[in-house]
């Protein structure tokens, strides 16, 4: 996974999927990643359901918040982050499955104050800023998190429009 760090970093992962029992495939998502050498999950949102977005024509998503912390460089834990989707069946190749459908979906959102411009790896991730999917359950473990060159989450969930997601109990 690459180089290790000399400490580890606080990093925030959305997580999401609308395909087969998502609410059992989230819960082992977080489970192998805590279960990662060099990674351990320090919180973990609420999971709410939220409408689909981009490509509306099909089931709603489920989606929730994790804060990490990783002795990964960004790239390692990106790189992990996405073995763990391979696991669970979700193919990123096809460029068409878009916003579409998927088992698994987890994105690396901010890592510690990095901002990065890498093949496949943006920092922060470029559209958190926009998605009521990710600001909600982000806000309800880190609302004064400051995304770099962004501001605080719940200042920019402020600006977004979050009806029609809900906490699910």
């Amino acid at each position: 996974m690459g180089v290790s760090l000399s400490g580890p970093v606080p990093a925030w992962i959305a997580l999401g999927g609308n395909q087969g029992d998502v609410l059992a495939t989230l819960d082992a998502a977080v489970a192998a990643i805590d279960a990662s050498d060099g990674v351990r999950v320090l919180a973990r949102s609420r999971n709410y359901r939220t409408p689909a977005w981009g490509r509306t024509d099909q089931p709603d998503f489920i989606n929730a918040a994790l804060a990490v912390e990783s002795t990964h460089p960004a790239p390692g834990l990106l790189a992990l982050l996405l073995d763990i989707e391979r696991r669970f069946g979700r193919v990123r190749e096809n460029d068409a499955a878009r916003w579409g459908p998927r088992p698994l979906d987890l994105d690396l959102l901010v890592f510690g104050d990095q901002s990065l411009q890498l093949p496949g790896l943006e920092l922060p991730h470029p559209r958190l800023h926009e998605r009521a999917f990710v600001l909600v359950p982000l806000a309800e473990i880190a609302p004064g998190l400051v995304v770099p060159g962004r501001g605080r989450v719940d200042e920019l969930l402020a600006r977004v429009d979050a009806s029609g997601i809900q906490a699910i109990p």
